[in-house]
Parts: C-alpha cells; structure tokens; sequence
C-alpha cells in the first residue's frame, strides 16, 4: 500500500504574529500539521486535499512568500519525531514521547506517539486548553472533546478523574494517532468517534473544542445542544481578533463567558451553559 503523499509549505521570514495568522488561516482550508522554527512556519496538507485559489485568498490576507514540496507520510514522521521536545504546563502536565525519559514533578504525564496531528502541546492553543482545564473539577463528569486532534486533552480528563469521554474528529490520521495515544495511556473511559460533528445524541458536563473559527462557530449549535445546564464550555483555536464575534456568539446561545486567557495571538475561553 503507498504512503499518503502530503503538500509542505515552507513559509519564510515570518514573525510570530505572522505564523499565528497563518496557522489559523491554513487550518481552516484543511492544513493539518505545522512546525514553528524561528523565522520559518511549515504546514502539511495531504495532497489530495490542498487547493491553490484557497492558498490564494489566505495570501491575500497574510502576504508571505513560501516553497511547495511533497513529502511521503513516512518522512513526514521521522521528521516530526525528531524535533519533538517533552511540553511542561506549569507542574499540572507533562506531555512527552515515548522514546523520551518520564517527566518528573507533575501531577499528570501524557505519552505521545508524536506525529503531526493538531494537539501536541506545542501550539498555544492546546498549552491554553491545558492550563484551563486545571481549574475544572472533572472527577465523575462526562466530558465532550470536540476535534479530538491527538486526543491530548481527552487522555487528560481521564486522568482527572472523567467517567466518560467521546472524543470527535474527522480526520483519519487523528482518529488512528488517537487510537495509539489512547493505549499508550492506558485509557478506558475514551470512545473515539470518527465525524465532523458533535451527533452522540448525549449531553455533558464539560464540552472542550480546540479547533478553529469556523468550525466552531458552524458547530455552535451542536455544541448548545450537547452542553448540559451549567455545563463548562472550553474553547479555544481562534485568535485575538475574533475575540468580540466569538463573544457576541457565545451570548447570543445562551453561553457566558468566565475567563478568557491568551498566549501569543491565541485565545481561549471558559463559559458555561446558562
């Protein structure tokens, strides 16, 4: 069976602002992977996926001049895997790869097999996802993650004591890295679902969606419907910018706003289902 075949684009002499634009913007176009280095940003699609008058408009936004190569999913990997460093959060968590020494001194470790699926710690956003979760009581909940990604965040709710997780994505390679992160872990209480909504029919207690603008916001309602009364709502994957229309949205379904933190140009916001 041939490998997937993935479309890298190298964007050069690119500020941190600029990346984080980037990012958001390539993401919602079908960009699932990206690796920040100093002045450079690289993003993967799969080839079959990546379209030029989409590349096009985000360029139009975020000028930047870039290289185009393709490079097999096998290459993709040894070279991902070989750049990943273990991610502190503060002393709450401590996400490293299998083939790195335990982290010592935190009160959760995550073990992933690093491929370049959204949610590995690395990116602000995911950081930001973890560092709220800290403040919620999640012993004996039910909890929703929403774009799943490495299921990063739904390994740590189990270890801070959920009784049910469905985790959510659309994306193959997410839900098969999901699979082995999940074991890696020793999980029981995940049930990943392949889709690209939120349809189990259930409602709980604590919904997180690390994702993107659009996604989230054309998911709202899916997210209302699922969230019980008083239910925490853990958002983040948009950026500063969009900060007043996620609120307004927010407010508008009847989900208030708590604590909204930022890391770089990211955002994320606690709310809670009136």
């Amino acid at each position: 069976m041939n490998n997937k075949k993935y479309i890298k684009l190298q964007f050069s002499d690119t500020d941190d602002g600029q990346k984080d634009q980037l990012i958001a913007l390539l993401a919602d176009i079908g960009f699932t992977g990206f690796e920040e280095e100093k002045k450079t940003l690289n993003a993967f699609i799969e080839e079959k996926n990546f379209n030029n008058n989409e590349l096009a408009d985000v360029l139009k936004i975020i000028p930047a001049s870039y290289s185009k190569t393709t490079v097999e999913e096998e290459n993709w990997n040894a070279l991902w895997e070989s750049s990943f460093e273990p991610i502190l959060v503060s002393d709450f968590v401590g996400i490293r790869a299998f083939f790195h020494p335990p982290v010592e001194h935190v009160r959760h470790e995550i073990v992933i097999t690093p491929k370049m699926s959204f949610g590995t710690g690395h990116h602000a956003t995911t950081f930001m996802m973890i560092e709220q979760m800290e403040a919620l009581d999640i012993t004996e909940k039910t909890v929703m993650d929403f774009g799943t990604g490495t299921a990063v965040l739904a390994i740590l709710a189990e270890k801070m004591g959920a009784v049910k997780i469905d985790a959510v994505d659309y994306d193959d390679w997410s839900i098969k890295n999901s699979i082995e992160n999940v074991a890696a872990n020793n999980c029981s209480t995940i049930n990943l679902i392949k889709d690209e909504t939120i349809s189990t029919g259930s409602v709980y207690d604590i919904i997180l969606a690390n994702i993107n603008l659009n996604v989230i916001i054309s998911n709202m309602d899916a997210i209302k419907a699922a969230a019980k009364k008083g239910a925490y709502i853990l958002l983040s994957g948009f950026t500063r910018a969009d900060e007043a229309f996620m609120l307004e949205k927010l407010e508008k379904n009847g989900i208030c706003p708590l604590k909204t933190v930022q890391k770089d140009e990211w955002l994320s916001i606690l709310a809670e289902m009136r």
